[in-house]
């Protein structure tokens, strides 16, 4: 399975590209948004600006869209998430679209939210994809939030200050994360892992994504000689 993590050109993909690969797949960063969809898996990465991002994103956008559509798995990750919306008030430029709704400063006294923060579920059913890897503690560094137009694509939330905002959606097979998997510990890379698992689940079973999403995947968790590159130690519950 071939999995294409999109280069904005804004920095560094090291330790994205590094957590991805420990699921034993190759991984391939590709600056080309038309390129990038010859793909099993598109992720969108959390590093840069929405302005100069939707700028690169530009001449493949409606192809991009039409193939996150169609069922092409995606994880947008921080910036990545915030892509998959319509705009930003960070700066001009057009999301894709996928997800109705705009990004906003977060309404906080203290921003950028960086740090570690909890993840706080619904009371409803659970998505099997953050059933099969929990999360408690994840790992934050960002000034934007998405707000989502419609409240059931929100799969979990987490809170900087009183700012309630969108930690976790899904719209088909594309999926956002506010915070970064790639930095949040083993739990983060165990959640790569369980929506990798499911997008290869998908292709071999050429069933659509969200029938995957119950798979076991623990006997896919690779993380164990995984060597963590993040901010530091998860805290204590």
């Amino acid at each position: 399975m071939i999995i294409t993590v999109f280069d904005y050109g804004a920095g560094n993909l090291h330790s994205l590209a590094k957590a991805l690969a420990v699921t034993g797949h190759a991984v391939r960063i590709e600056p080309d948004p038309l390129a990038a969809l010859d793909t099993d898996v598109l992720v969108l990465p959390g590093v840069g600006a929405f302005a100069s991002a939707a700028a690169r994103l530009a001449p493949g956008r409606l192809a991009m869209r039409r193939a996150i559509d169609g069922g092409l798995p995606c994880l947008g990750i921080c910036l990545g998430m915030q892509l998959l919306f319509d705009s930003s008030a960070e700066g001009p430029g057009e999301g894709l679209g996928v997800i109705a709704g705009r990004v906003t400063r977060l309404d906080a006294p203290c921003v950028p939210h960086i740090g570690w923060n909890t993840i706080e579920l619904p009371e409803r059913a659970v998505d099997p994809l953050l059933g099969s890897a929990p999360l408690e503690y994840v790992y934050y560094a960002h000034s934007y939030a998405c707000r989502p137009a419609e409240a059931a694509v929100t799969l979990a939330w987490s809170r900087h200050h009183d700012d309630r905002f969108a930690a976790v959606v899904r719209h088909g097979s594309a999926f956002g994360v506010q915070f970064h998997p790639e930095k949040s510990s083993r739990p983060g890379v165990r959640f790569l892992q369980a929506f990798l698992a499911a997008a290869r689940n998908a292709r071999d079973l050429g069933t659509p994504f969200a029938t995957c999403a119950d798979i076991d995947f623990s006997g896919a968790d690779n993380t164990a000689d995984y060597r963590l590159s993040g901010p530091g130690a998860m805290p204590c519950s």
